[in-house]
């Protein structure tokens, strides 16, 4: 999706123009490598489709075959698991560039969809606490956990989403580079705008260092 395709919003990534007192923190979307790898479970797939050759190469030299003759049975399904591969990292290179979200002093904002864009709004207000889980090359996932009472849709929102404690939805900001440091801006605003009655914890997981 390129950015024509937005073209009609007041401000990148925000439906409308921010009231009087608020400001942009920090803007991103998710690194599409990362999403391929951790909401579309591209690496799963591949070892999948690597299981099914193998028991077909398996099958095909107990009823007789040569090693040559197994090998050229099994990458028969070469082709389409190239298709399958390839479609779900053109999906999750397209859903990261249709993607952006933007951190604010009063709140997030969602703004993703590949055919139909449209924009999730959470004020801080709603949120109880935020989390990090980092990964090795350095993005991470920024799941938040909603106040009693606040829901949101899990379908609607996917990838971009997780369920929490009892199966409750929560917003989450998937595969962001520099994720660290993008976890210290949530917190601090969280606890601006919440103050220290809704304490909001920060913990990294995955063996990393806990962010705040």
């Amino acid at each position: 999706m390129s950015d024509h395709d937005h073209e009609g919003e007041p401000v990148p990534g925000l439906p409308e123009r921010l009231p009087e007192g608020e400001h942009i923190l920090w803007q991103g979307a998710p690194r599409w490598t990362s999403l391929a790898v951790r909401a579309f479970h591209v690496r799963k797939l591949a070892i999948y489709f690597g299981l099914l050759m193998a028991l077909r190469a398996l099958e095909s030299i107990r009823a007789g075959s040569t090693l040559v003759e197994a090998a050229a049975e099994a990458t028969g399904l070469l082709p389409l698991a190239l298709l399958a591969l390839g479609l779900v990292m053109l999906l999750a290179r397209l859903t990261a560039g249709s993607t952006l979200y933007t951190l604010t002093n009063r709140r997030l904002v969602m703004r993703f969809g590949i055919a139909l864009p449209m924009s999730v709004n959470v004020p801080y207000r709603m949120v109880d606490s935020a989390s990090i889980r980092l990964f090795s090359n350095g993005c991470g996932d920024l799941p938040l956990q909603l106040a009693e009472g606040q829901r949101l849709g899990y379908v609607v929102t996917w990838p971009h989403v997780r369920l929490g404690r009892g199966g409750k939805a929560g917003p989450m900001l998937r595969s962001v580079p520099d994720a660290e440091q993008v976890g210290t801006l949530l917190v601090q605003a969280l606890e601006r705008e919440n103050g220290p009655a809704r304490r909001s914890e920060a913990l990294a997981v995955n063996g990393s260092a806990a962010v705040a």
